[in-house]
């Protein structure tokens, strides 16, 4: 999608005076709608912002569910705060959005961009970058091999980017020692636009409103415990979500098919080099903890585009290209921060942890002062 999202801003904001190449590994999938088991990403209120600078949201507006209130709160302890988009004179504070739809609205809409060549299914195989331009040698499932030449490339395939590798921009990695678990729900009581974070002993659980009265749910724990809850039936699946969420949505009555991935900060200090850029989860991929990494990935787009519209002769200049990661630099490192500290702080049932963070919640609760510049990042209203 961050690919995609790219594209489509870069041809938008430059009048369509760019060629642009999108190079994709996997067709796109055209079956049926994956039904009760989409998954699912929340857009932050700054994110709805950028799509719609480059009028990219009415595609998909009709589909995305509204975030109206946000409810934090510490599993057996006191400690609770809430954030209501109304309080904010906001519609919303953000929007659910299913990732099999959003792809497909995208994608067809790629094809009425005569300005944007897609090459899949293709691989790239290789970057060879000269002084004016850098040659990518893709590779097809059958064999066959293509060499684009371009004034830039810009990665954008996710956490094991082949085309960060190519470059050797290295990228360092902390490993969480959590797994997370994705699944569909729905429960007793409608969500009526409601979003939870709820920080147990084991890791933090978070649900998101979906359409059809269903929500998203990330649920991390230590991998142990992640293997023994895949072996549950479906009711006892049921009970230990119970157990750990509470009732505030009343009772969990079905949960779909169940995913789950292992969880580590991946980043790049450099995402800029001779005719290279990288964004989104090729930049950086996050712990999932407060919903961050997409969006910051976004905002990762949007400098990008503002720093190559500054010259569309040469737009892989190399003032360009250190501009863009330079302006970049601060919100990358406070996200990527923020996102970690929470980790720390909400998956630790050791004393000291539990008072710190059961004050924290309620002294944000008690304070707007200090509650607004967290309010602001978790709605993506940031400089960048």
């Amino acid at each position: 999608m961050a690919g995609a999202t790219l594209a489509m801003a870069l041809d938008h904001c430059s009048h369509h005076s760019l060629n642009i190449a999108i190079v994709e590994p996997y067709q796109a999938e055209h079956k049926a709608h994956p039904g009760f088991d989409a998954r699912s990403i929340a857009l932050s209120y700054g994110t709805v912002a950028i799509l719609k600078h480059y009028h990219l949201w009415p595609l998909i507006e009709d589909h995305a569910t509204p975030i109206t209130h946000i409810h934090v709160s510490d599993q057996g302890h006191a400690g609770m705060t809430d954030f209501y988009a109304e309080k904010e004179g906001l519609e919303a504070m953000g929007y659910v959005v299913e990732l099999a739809e959003i792809g497909r609205r995208f994608n067809q809409h790629l094809t009425q961009r005569h300005q944007i060549d897609v090459f899949c299914p293709y691989s790239v195989e290789a970057i060879q970058r000269e002084q004016d331009m850098a040659k990518v040698i893709l590779s097809s499932a059958d064999g066959k091999q293509t060499v684009l030449q371009s004034k830039l490339v810009i990665a954008a395939d996710g956490a094991e980017s082949v085309s960060c590798r190519s470059v050797r921009l290295e990228q360092q990695s902390v490993d969480f020692n959590q797994t997370a678990i994705i699944a569909n729900v729905v429960t007793s009581e409608l969500h009526q636009g409601r979003a939870f974070e709820r920080f147990t002993a084991k890791g933090p659980l978070a649900l998101l409103p979906m359409t059809q009265s269903r929500s998203s749910l990330v649920w991390c724990m230590p991998p142990e415990d992640a293997q023994q809850v895949l072996t549950l039936s479906q009711s006892e699946f049921l009970e230990k979500l119970q157990h750990a969420f509470g009732w505030r949505l009343g009772q969990f009555t079905k949960v779909g098919s169940i995913a789950h991935y292992p969880l580590s900060l991946r980043y790049r200090e450099s995402i800029a080099s001779h005719r290279f850029a990288a964004v989104g989860n090729a930049a950086q991929t996050l712990h999932p903890i407060a919903g961050q990494g997409f969006n910051l990935g976004i905002r990762d787009i949007a400098t990008l585009v503002d720093s190559l519209l500054e010259n569309t002769k040469d737009v892989g200049d190399y003032a360009n290209l250190i501009r863009y990661q330079r302006q970049r630099e601060q919100d990358r490192k406070m996200t990527i921060g923020m996102t970690s500290n929470l980790v720390q702080v909400f998956s630790n049932d050791l004393l000291a942890f539990r008072l710190g963070r059961n004050i924290g919640l309620g002294i944000l609760d008690t304070f707007p002062l200090i509650k607004s510049p967290l309010f602001n990042r978790a709605l993506g209203v940031v400089n960048r």
